[in-house]
């Protein structure tokens, strides 16, 4: 686990506390996935595409900067909605030298490799200090089967240099995901623009956050790519054209976890309008989750409502298939009246800090009782207390301390800016939720 990151500008955020049931309605931005999935696909497309009210976060910004540097045009169109204007989008040919800052961003560091690859010159990639850690060796290889020149000095991380050529042969390629589902997606996504398309294969453990590689499955269909995906664990996607795209990107339903998770905590209701019916999110697994530890939940026209009387139990629960959930349920859990084990999320070691070893070390110091396995975590109930809860430079542990700060008082969440990779106005649409005019008692 990464050392907590300090921004030494600015002071820990004392998080809000309550004190009776909350009633509000939040209406949150588009998808991160969605936003950077169709970033990259109208960037490879044979026209011009608009994103309809898009996310506009770091992690969707450094996507944008990353095709803009290979050539793509980005234009902002007149605002359709509340959380601001379309990008009109309008491809053009890939081509270096160019400089790539991944920050952070899991997606820009895997997807936009193997766009880089069907670039003419030199791309360099490099990020923030903890990206330098994070596991790149499956798609550096996996470039490298295809033909195409890495230079990482033998690390298998960043920073590296993807020599592109102008073209990528593509063919059959066998690959180990079992550490990130990224990895696949961002072979897909551009697999389309390979000469011979692309069979890939994944051989090793299982896939995780398998909802994701759906979501990439979906996408390329939605702009005239013919995928196989009828085969478990292979891929097959034949060469042609990548149509464009006019699409209106789903509100992000990861980023609803900590606000449900209010509703569950404090009693009383939450609403996420726009919730769709049918979604690839893995954020979507929070209806199942939420009932499962004692709220009662409902999707019907107006969105997703949560409610609860308060009551609040541990689960058993497997959460490969939405590990980006774990901050917040672990969260929940560690306010629970009974225990709860979180299992099949190994992976988490690997995303912008060591998540499971993070949420140990910050509930344990807040007087929790919680203990890291192989792949998850089992929470004891625990009579918890203030303190500083430390974020990793980490959005979803920022959001996690702002929730254990509802029922604990003197919570301080160290740069509760890192929510800004997913979810800039995050602060104010947790005061907005908290001071409603039917709005609970504050402490």
């Amino acid at each position: 686990m990464s050392t907590p990151v300090s921004d030494e500008a600015t002071a820990p955020w004392p998080a809000p506390t309550v004190n009776g049931p909350i009633s509000a309605t939040v209406s949150l931005p588009g998808s991160k996935s969605l936003t950077n999935r169709y970033l990259v696909l109208a960037a490879l497309a044979d026209e011009p595409s608009r994103l309809r009210a898009p996310l506009r976060s770091r992690d969707t910004l450094l996507m944008a900067s990353a095709v803009r540097s290979l050539g793509t045009v980005l234009d902002d169109a007149t605002a359709t909605g509340a959380f601001g204007a379309d990008w009109l989008i309008t491809p053009g040919e890939l081509r270096g030298p160019a400089s790539i800052d991944v920050g952070l961003a899991g997606t820009v560091m895997r997807f936009v490799p193997p766009i880089a690859a069907l670039a003419n010159g030199d791309i360099a990639f490099d990020g923030d200090p903890h990206a330098r850690v994070r596991p790149m060796g499956p798609i550096i290889e996996a470039l490298r089967g295809l033909g195409i020149t890495v230079d990482d000095n033998g690390g298998g991380r960043l920073p590296f240099t993807v020599r592109g050529t102008g073209s990528v042969r593509g063919g059959t390629l066998e690959i180990d995901a079992s550490a990130s589902s990224q990895f696949v997606s961002a072979l897909l996504l551009a697999g389309a623009r390979f000469e011979e398309g692309l069979t890939l294969r994944h051989v090793g453990g299982q896939v995780p956050s398998e909802p994701h590689v759906t979501m990439t499955v979906e996408a390329l269909r939605d702009v005239g790519v013919v995928i196989d995906d009828s085969e478990p664990d292979v891929w097959r996607v034949e060469p042609g054209r990548v149509g464009g795209l006019d699409v209106m990107v789903e509100p992000d339903l990861s980023n609803a976890a900590p606000f449900l998770a209010a509703a569950v905590l404090a009693g009383g209701q939450v609403t996420v309008p726009g919730w769709p019916q049918y979604t690839t999110q893995a954020g979507d697994h929070l209806r199942d989750l939420l009932d499962q530890m004692g709220a009662d939940v409902s999707l019907d026209r107006d969105g997703l409502t949560v409610r609860s009387t308060g009551e609040l139990y541990g689960l058993d629960a497997d959460l490969r298939a939405a590990g980006e959930l774990t901050p917040t349920i672990a969260a929940l859990a560690a306010l629970a009246e009974t225990p709860s084990h979180l299992r099949g999320i190994a992976h988490l070691r690997g995303h912008e800090t060591d998540r499971l070893a993070a949420l140990a070390t910050e509930l344990n110091q807040l007087g929790g009782n919680v203990t890291e396995t192989e792949d998850g975590l089992i929470i004891k109930p625990a009579k918890l207390h203030g303190g500083v809860f430390h974020s990793y430079a980490d959005h979803r542990m920022a959001t996690a301390g702002a929730v254990i700060g509802l029922k604990v008082a003197g919570v301080s969440v160290e740069n509760i800016g890192t929510t800004a990779k997913t979810l800039p106005e995050f602060t104010q649409l947790w005061e907005r939720m908290l001071t409603a005019s039917d709005g609970p008692e504050r402490r």
